[in-house]
């Protein structure tokens, strides 16, 4: 049996949490309500190709998988149709999108982009789900808005603001939360302070801690790391200046810092040592917003400076210490306008346009010792980007079309395609038409740009054992989506909701660029030419233009307390000409299999709620010449019950059992391999127990 090691207060936290769920369940049944109070909550929006227009509606966290017991960005990332996350750990979570993988999707934290690549072995998002409020997903690119770095979407991290918290009329508050895992022995504690000590200001602090020991999986296997400790912070301001003017500032920091693989999405033990590794994020933004009462003025816009870092020490293992870092300064200023068509050409609609501009640079700073040497080894790469984009929504009746239009000016890096400068122009158009009352088509077409990345950061070492490709071509395509929308009302009873959604797409990926590494036995470029059988490492564009398509459907029911969410996703990549799959080992790319997912929840009284969430994922049989890794299927299930006592008021109790029946098992968007011993496996039964006060 596994070993579940439990201090003395570990254990009153869990007596406590079963207490509060349980013996006090039947005495709420019928307590006097009470109000109750607001809690953090993360939302999940899915974007459709129409934005605002379809599928506008949020998928709700709490409804599945409560927001408190989050440790991972699979928790509440996962139930988007389309969107997978791989990676066990804090430090190789990836987010994947119809399996292209976050160096294809633009993401932000707080309107800050988290750009480049630090190490293939360990994830390139680095954000603790304590620290969120919401997460809005692009599920693929469907707007100019957009942009670059942004083939298969986008994902957008906003940290919670006093605002989400203070009750009406409250000038100062707190929160407090801890939460225990059994399977990692993990422990969370953390600490929230927010205020509004004047009607135009706000203020507000959180302080996280989240320790764990190696997880393990279904069979007992310990996975993930030996120890880990992570510490978050989060401190922002806000002010409103007359009635117009909004200014805010913010400053986050994720760091985990522990023992862990020398390659963490493998696991540890003999050629892949466990060694201490510390990973941390900083992100500073500053934010500006003006709202006048004339609709032609509607700007938002901010300042940002983010970096990622890796710092490793061998620990007794010489040549594989290092410190790596990218950073990426960026803004961007955007002006909505509402335009009433008909003052203008008589042509009844209305017009909400967007204009904007965007101008963010990435840097990579590299510094280590050439392995087997002692002989110091550095490098530094840069890549710009400027843009201005308008987007023109237009409604007229039922009749809703979207054109866009984009201008990017991309200064590639020098060690990846010599600093080459890229001038690219792509357009985008979107239409709904509601062919029923609540019923909608809907269909898009967007062209796709994205300049050469940074390399990895590792390989920075001012062009030294690199191929310098000057022919590099950007990637380009385009991604089209058709589908219907609908909901229905008074099924059963008055108020209860079905919508429903399905989508067809299609994204064609035009000079797809890969990473070809040169490692030991592992053969690389020539140093000269880019040919094949060489010692040197770079990038190429593919001789192969690629395809992804497939499907997403969805159906969510609400009726009083009861809701349901059923979902299936499908993405298959290939090659025009080859037929085979667009590589997993660059990671770039992974078939995610077709995913089904069931999510319930029942609310039986008005102080508690039990919700079952029920995953299935076939298996995937790779069309890769020479690759016979199958990826086999699995069956997740996750229960959990949630209680509110109405005798104090501002508490909230969550128990969980996740993977009841302890599956073993791999996501195929993590790593995966015929070899147990290469396979990045998920938790076995793991159950949760949380606290939360606000007051």
């Amino acid at each position: 049996m596994r070993e579940v090691k439990l201090s003395s207060q570990l254990t009153v936290l869990s007596i406590g949490v079963a207490a509060v769920l349980w013996t006090q369940a039947a005495s709420a049944a019928t307590a006097a309500d009470m109000p109750n109070t607001t809690l953090q909550t993360i939302t999940v929006t899915a974007n459709s190709s129409v934005r605002d227009a379809v599928q506008e509606d949020s998928v709700y966290i709490d409804d599945y998988t409560p927001a408190a017991q989050a440790s991972h960005l699979s928790d509440f990332l996962d139930v988007v149709p389309g969107v997978s996350v791989g990676g066990t750990s804090s430090v190789n979570q990836r987010i994947r999108v119809r399996g292209l993988d976050d160096t294809n999707l633009k993401v932000t934290i707080d309107g800050a982009r988290q750009e480049g690549a630090l190490f293939y072995h360990m994830g390139d998002v680095t954000i603790d789900p304590d620290l969120l409020k919401q997460a809005e997903v692009s599920v693929g690119n469907n707007s100019v808005t957009l942009g670059n770095d942004a083939i298969g979407g986008a994902v957008a991290f906003e940290t919670v603001d006093a605002a989400d918290l203070l009750k009406p009329g409250q000038k100062v508050g707190a929160k407090l939360h801890t939460g225990y895992a059994s399977n990692n022995d993990e422990l969370l504690t953390s600490a929230t302070v927010y205020g509004a000590p004047t009607e135009n200001i706000d203020l507000l602090a959180y302080y996280g801690k989240r320790n764990a020991d190696a997880g393990e999986d279904g069979k007992g296997r310990k996975i993930q790391t030996e120890d880990s400790e992570g510490e978050n912070i989060l401190l922002k301001a806000g002010a409103y200046v007359g009635s117009d003017h909004h200014v805010g500032a913010s400053f986050s920091r994720t760091e985990n810092k522990g023992k862990f693989p020398l390659r963490p999405d493998f696991p540890a033990g003999g050629w892949n040592p466990i060694i201490p590794q510390e990973v941390k994020r900083d992100t500073y933004a500053l934010d500006y917003a003006y709202s006048p009462a004339n609709q032609l003025v509607n700007v938002d816009a901010n300042v940002y400076q983010t970096s990622t870092q890796i710092l490793r020490n061998s620990d007794g293992v010489p040549g594989f210490e290092f410190d790596a870092e990218v950073k990426t300064t960026g803004a961007k200023v955007q002006n909505t306008s509402i335009i009433d068509s008909s003052i203008i050409n008589g042509v009844p609609g209305v017009h909400k346009l967007i204009a904007g501009v965007e101008h963010y640079k990435k840097e990579s700073d590299y510094s280590s010792v050439q392995r087997g040497t002692t002989i110091p080894v550095a490098g530094t790469d840069e890549a710009t980007n400027t843009s201005v984009y308008l987007e023109d929504q237009w409604q007229m009746g039922k009749l809703s079309l979207t054109p866009g239009i984009r201008y990017d000016r991309y200064e590639s890096p020098e060690y990846v395609s010599a600093g080459k400068t890229y001038d690219n122009v792509v357009g985008a158009l979107a239409a709904s038409y509601e062919i029923a009352p609540r019923t909608q088509l809907f269909a898009s077409y967007t062209q796709l740009f994205n300049g050469p990345d940074l390399s990895q950061t590792i390989y920075n070492t001012d062009g030294v054992g690199t191929y310098v490709n000057n022919d590099l071509k950007a990637e380009e395509g385009d991604n089209a989506e058709v589908g219907i929308a609908t909901t229905l009302r008074g099924l059963t009873m008055a108020d209860d909701s079905l919508k429903l959604s399905a989508k067809y797409f299609e994204t064609n990926i035009e000079n797809y660029i890969e990473f070809v590494r040169a490692d030991g036995d592992r053969v690389g470029l020539d140093c000269e030419t880019g040919k094949t059988n060489g010692s040197c490492q770079g990038v190429i564009n593919n001789d192969e233009d690629f395809k992804i398509k497939g499907v997403e459907l969805s159906a969510d029911y609400r009726a009083d307390n009861f809701n349901m969410g059923i979902s299936y996703a499908r993405a298959r990549s290939k090659g025009e000409d080859t037929g085979y799959n667009i590589s997993s080992v660059s990671g770039s790319s992974s078939e995610s299999g077709d995913k089904y997912m069931v999510n319930l929840g029942y609310a039986p009284t008005n102080t508690t709620e039990l919700g079952w969430r029920s995953t299935y994922v076939a298996d995937v049989t790779p069309n890769t010449a020479g690759d016979d890794n199958e990826k086999p299927s699995y069956d997740v299930h996750d229960i959990f019950m949630t209680y509110t006592p109405t005798q104090i008021e501002g508490l909230k109790a969550t128990l969980g059992v996740y993977n009841i029946f302890d599956e073993t098992y791999a996501s195929h968007a993590s790593r995966n391999s015929i070899n147990d011993d290469r396979t990045d496996f998920e938790m076995g039964r793991n159950i949760k127990t949380s606290l939360t006060y606000q007051f």
